[in-house]
């Protein structure tokens, strides 16, 4: 017997070898485990832990099942790993404080914030949640391509039909071998309109998108991302560093003791750990000035305590915390995902764009799917009409027929009918002979024939495809969309500035009804000569416009007055340079107001000189005057400015020189002026003396200086207005009740604003449902105080005015049209002007 032969022995390079078996093993991982595909936002193990619910039922609207149950079916059917594994990636997907939008809805412990592990799967319950339902709606239309499981014995899908753009909405981290992932989650609601507007616009640019649509990551722990630099890095390259910072609230007791609150915290920031940490650093004496720490979070929400001994500086302490713990953190942005395959670095834009090409395949297979379901619908209806018109043929056919299959071939022979539509004749109950059911027959093929010809059309083009897309995303957009959670305020790593670095220019800061804040450069605003056209100010909407310019310098302060009786500042600089057209950033970007705080007034301060002062006016009618020396020291989180009482407001603020005449001004049309030494100086939070006595349920308006020469112009909210030389308005001791000043009736409602002009102005004049007028203060008429005035603008039944605004006068005359002539004198409503000056003044 032959000795068997051995195979030949194979000469293998050990080092090209080791290469292609790493090599092979690296892009398993990165292809099949660590990295997210673009188009779903998913890893395999996310993908299959929702497939695995989707298949088990347990949707949004079905009762919990056993976490250990989705589990099993997950490691059993798709991902050959660990049970550990699985189980804390579907934990972490029903954690409100890792996910932006919860794709998992768990019953039962998940975890904390504090680091807390969730209870064993055991336990815990959970089921898919109505926003993860969006992401696999359409999955049974064949919309994605499927792909044999581990052992060939399932199959599940490559990628998940996906109908929000969950890469960005959720973001995602992974590390690979030699390459990680780092994306950062969005708002649902800005990422679509992102979307929107890249369908809308391909060339669009990034800088566009940041200003309009997606200025930045939303994360779903709120805190604070500092400047924009690091985003617009991200965005345009891929890579990038955000400074994220905690929310952060000074509170002063009566006794001038500080306590630092905080309320949110930097993503992925453990709670208990940062305690501890904090605790640590004052022992060892790193941060000096604490006298008290504790966690005092419950289910309304966190708040950590750190209360200040009382010598310490808050502000100081506040930016040892930033430089020492976790309460200011770095999030490195890496967004890398899978692209066909294989791993990209991708820009914001590129992420939105590959999104939309992933729905554009959605819909068209979508499409092509209901159009095949139809095409096979519409061609069984063919049949049975078929039979339908030649019923006694067929009948007799059939009961000459030995079996179904004669039968049935003798129909297709016969009639030239398919084997499916002879099968469907054979099939159809004798009901369906009846005349309404043959009527109900012929209605349904012309629906279908209709709805054929429509979705050949949306195969056909690409516009109809992107409308569908727009349509569906603008549907998810509004019923899941929520306010964002993260602040972008203005700022940089850096934990002090030097002024000194910065060059001193002049500069004009610009701040919106709406509430958007910037600077320009001075030199922006030309000078150019009477009758130019002027220049387009800033890029506003069209409901907005611009309600305080302050021209000032970069090393300036610049203070802000709310309604809320507090000031907040910043220096010049501070405020983010825009280019001429552009919006701005919100000012809630920039100061730490509160939700119903608006801004009231802006003033620009060189240096805190005792001689200055702030008079300060409620809508109570209480008048307080300040100097302007207590408002050197602001702190970030705000100062009380002055002190309010229950239910009153701020109506106004104006700096003085202690020599001005001061005007209140009421909605019953009283006015009251005296000079402002007739309130002494008070401390800052002092609350005031009486401005003016009110009667009943009046109220203050406005607050203004009256220069001699000057107009007091009138508006109310049914749209009257006039104006009064300030000669009529005599001084009176401050306290009184004020004179009558404009007469009031059913039509013209009550005073909605007083102004002091000199007629080199415009107003403008906002209504209740947004309608916006500009009008140049001298064509309004001058008349006496006992009168109604003139109709300003003309407004709805029930529509009345909400706004008065004095703004800079704009000359742009266009070329070539003839100059505009007075306001017609229709328009003008003077009934009972000057004849009813009997009334007595009060």
């Amino acid at each position: 017997m032959a000795e068997q032969e051995r195979p030949p022995v194979q000469e293998i390079n050990l080092s090209k070898e080791m290469r292609t078996s790493f090599l092979d093993y690296a892009m398993s991982v990165i292809v099949s485990r660590a990295l997210p595909d673009v188009r779903d936002g998913m890893k395999p193990v996310h993908r299959r832990i929702l497939y695995a619910m989707n298949d088990l039922g347990m949707h949004a609207d079905k009762a919990y099942k056993k976490s250990a149950r989705i589990v099993g079916d997950v490691i059993g059917k798709y991902h050959p790993h660990g049970d550990s594994a699985v189980y804390e990636t579907m934990v972490r997907m029903a954690q409100d404080f890792s996910y932006r939008n919860m794709l998992v809805d768990g019953h039962g412990n998940f975890g904390s914030v504090d680091g807390d592990s969730a209870a064993a799967m055991r336990y815990t319950e959970a089921r898919m949640s109505k926003i993860s339902m969006e992401l696999l709606r359409d999955i049974n239309k064949d919309t994605i391509d499927y792909q044999d499981n581990y052992d060939g014995a399932e199959r599940e899908p490559v990628v998940l039909p996906a109908r929000f753009p969950n890469l960005l909405v959720n973001g995602g981290a992974g590390i690979a071998v030699g390459m990680a992932t780092n994306i950062p989650p969005h708002n649902l609601a800005e990422t679509i309109n992102a979307v929107l507007a890249v369908s809308e616009n391909p060339e669009i640019t990034i800088d566009e998108l940041m200003e309009d649509y997606i200025p930045g990551p939303d994360f779903p722990t709120a805190g604070q991302i500092l400047g924009r630099s690091g985003i617009r890095k991200a965005y345009e390259t891929g890579k990038g560093s955000l400074t994220l910072r905690a929310k952060v609230n000074i509170e002063e007791d009566a006794k001038g003791k500080e306590t630092i609150l905080v309320t949110e915290l930097p993503y992925q920031v453990n709670k208990a750990r940062l305690v501890e940490k904090i605790a640590e650093h004052v022992r060892e004496k790193r941060i000096e000035g604490i006298s008290d720490l504790r966690d005092e979070s419950d289910r309304n929400g966190m708040r950590v305590v750190i209360e200040l001994r009382r010598d310490a500086n808050a502000n100081i302490v506040l930016n040892n915390l930033y430089k020492h713990t976790a309460l200011q953190t770095t999030f490195g942005v890496n967004m890398l995902a899978l692209v066909d395959g294989q791993p990209h670095v991708l820009t914001i834009k590129q992420c939105l764009e590959h999104y939309l090409e992933h729905q554009k395949v959605i819909i068209k297979r979508r499409t092509a799917f209901e159009l095949r379901k139809a095409e096979a619908r519409a061609h069984i209806l063919e049949g049975l009409r078929v039979a339908l018109d030649h019923l006694d043929e067929v009948i007799s056919l059939i009961r000459n027929s030995n079996t179904a299959d004669i039968a049935r071939d003798g129909l297709m022979e016969n009639f030239d009918l398919s084997e499916k539509q002879a099968q469907a004749i054979l099939d159809m109950r004798l009901q369906r002979l009846t005349g309404l059911e043959r009527e109900k027959i012929e209605e349904e093929y012309k629906e279908l024939q209709k709805k054929i010809e429509e979705l050949k059309a949306i195969l056909a083009d690409e516009e109809k495809v992107l409308e569908i897309i727009r349509e569906e995303l603008t549907e998810i957009r509004d019923k899941y969309q929520d306010k964002r959670r993260t602040e972008i305020v203005a700022g940089g790593a850096d934990f002090f500035e030097d002024e000194d670095l910065i060059p001193e220019e002049n500069i004009v800061i610009t701040l919106t009804h709406q509430g958007y804040i910037k600077r320009l450069p001075a030199s922006t605003y030309r000078t150019q000569k009477r009758g130019g056209r002027g220049i387009q100010g800033m890029g506003t909407n069209e409901d907005d416009f611009v309600e305080h310019l302050v021209s000032t310098s970069t090393h300036d302060t610049i203070l802000y007055f709310t309604n809320k009786g507090k000031v907040y500042k910043t220096k010049g600089y501070e405020v983010p340079e825009f280019s001429r057209t552009a919006k701005g950033i919100p000012i809630i970007n920039l100061l730490q107001v509160e939700k119903g705080e608006w801004v009231n007034a802006v003033i620009s301060v060189n240096e805190f000189s005792e001689d200055y002062f702030f008079f300060f006016t409620t809508k109570h009618g209480i008048s307080k005057r300040t100097s302007l020396s207590q408002f050197r020291n602001i702190r970030k989180g705000g100062l009380i400015a002055v002190g309010l009482r229950e239910e009153d407001e701020l109506i106004s603020v104006r700096l003085t020189d202690g020599t001005k005449d001061m005007m209140i001004a009421t909605k019953n049309g009283y006015l009251i002026r005296f000079e402002e030494t007739q309130i002494r100086t008070m401390g800052r939070t002092a609350a005031g003396v009486k401005g003016i006595s009110l009667r009943g349920d009046d109220e203050v308006i406005s607050m203004e200086i009256l220069e001699e020469g000057s107009n007091v112009l009138h508006v109310t909210n049914k749209g009257f207005g006039k104006q009064t030389p300030e000669a009529e308005y005599r001084r009176t001791n401050r306290g009184g009740k004020g004179i009558f000043t404009c007469k009031l009736a059913e039509k013209t409602g009550d005073v909605a604003a007083v102004k002091a002009v000199t007629g080199e102005e415009d107003l403008m004049l906002i209504t209740v449902a947004g309608v916006l007028i500009r009008i140049p203060v001298q064509d309004i008429s001058e008349t006496g105080r006992n009168t109604m005035g003139v109709r300003l603008i003309r407004l709805q039944e029930e529509e009345e005015v909400a706004t008065v605004t004095k703004i800079e006068q704009e000359e742009e005359i266009e070329e070539g049209s003839e100059e505009a002539s007075d306001t017609d004198t229709n328009e003008e409503e003077t009934a009972e002007e000057a004849s009813n000056t009997e009334t007595n003044e009060e």
